[in-house]
């Protein structure tokens, strides 16, 4: 008993590192991750709303990228923010129940964002490879869920990770070296045996990147033979631009995990680890709705006429 107490005790708060060790570059870096942060917020909540004002993109494959923007909106709110505060105020700590919540909600966000486009690539698939059958392929329900598994899938892979994070005993040192409470940062802390919560980081995370890697695969390799025997050179210009933003933002996202988690854990590379967390956390966030909508003709066109429709009406009103 007097040892849970103590244990509680001295993990009842958190301090976050963050980028104090760069003093001069605090109010530099706050500018940088809040121009991030409202473009990542206007970029996704724009293309929510694109989809919803023009019933051309009222199709799977707009279904699927407006949840991945509400994914990229969720995630992004969950570490930004405190990164932004971490900067400017001299208070860096966290409690620990907010440090777990912290961390559970932005694992079931990258998970789920991880099989989104997994099931993005097999719309993609479908509209090239069976386009007479596309629309009842991917049916409403279907795609509705798609969707649904993707979010379960993604909560019940980050409690699993939770519990075996909360079930630890954390005593002495309570300073993670990040911005933000992430798996390996957290695990650092711990001062009991870490071989069960190891393990199943390990188990989960390499079958969730193997699945949705062969499924992402799998799909562009049938597109590709597909669009292979296609006898027109306009045809085959339009099956890749469809899937050239696409395939941008996978490359992108997988390219990032597989960097953040395979860099050794030295200590010479936390400053690394960091940049990666950056990079993962607030950059994708805002890359995916200026990716998607700067190669998307439709979305350009309708943010057009958006924009025209509000300046015209502001100029009826001040006429």
């Amino acid at each position: 008993m007097d040892h849970e107490v103590r244990n509680k005790s001295t993990i009842d708060r958190l301090i976050l590192v963050g980028f104090s060790e760069f003093p001069q570059l605090q109010a530099p870096i706050f500018l940088l991750f809040l121009t991030i942060y409202t473009v990542t917020l206007v970029g996704n909540v724009g293309i929510i709303i694109v989809r919803r004002i023009n019933p051309k993109l009222h199709t799977p494959m707009y279904f699927f990228l407006s949840h991945l923007s509400f994914l990229d909106i969720c995630y992004s709110s969950v570490f930004t923010p405190k990164l932004l505060e971490i900067l400017v105020v001299e208070d860096r700590t966290m409690s620990f129940n907010g440090c777990m919540t912290q961390f559970f909600f932005g694992c079931a966000c990258v998970i789920a964002e991880m099989f989104m486009l997994a099931v993005m690539a097999y719309d993609r698939f479908v509209a090239v490879c069976k386009p007479l059958l596309y629309t009842v392929a991917m049916s409403r329900k279907l795609c509705a869920l798609l969707v649904a598994g993707t979010y379960m899938w993604g909560v019940l892979c980050s409690l699993i990770l939770t519990y075996s994070l909360v079930r630890l005993s954390y005593c002495g040192f309570n300073t993670i070296n990040n911005f933000a409470c992430e798996y390996s940062a957290i695990l650092s802390l711990s001062c009991s045996d870490t071989s069960f919560s190891q393990m199943a980081c390990f188990v989960i995370s390499t079958f969730n990147e193997v699945c949705s890697l062969l499924i992402i695969l799998a799909s562009y390799g049938f597109i590709i033979a597909t669009v292979s025997r296609m006898p027109s050179k306009g045809g085959l210009c339009k099956a890749f631009s469809t899937c050239a933003s696409h395939l941008t933002a996978i490359s992108i996202f997988h390219g990032i995990i597989l960097l953040l988690y395979c860099v050794p854990h030295a200590q010479n590379s936390w400053l690394l680890v960091k940049v990666d967390t950056i990079l993962f956390t607030v950059m994708i966030p805002m890359l995916n709705p200026l990716i998607y909508s700067l190669r998307n003709k439709d979305v350009k066109d309708t943010i057009r006429r958006l924009i025209y429709t509000k300046l015209h009406s502001l100029y009826v009103k001040f006429r």
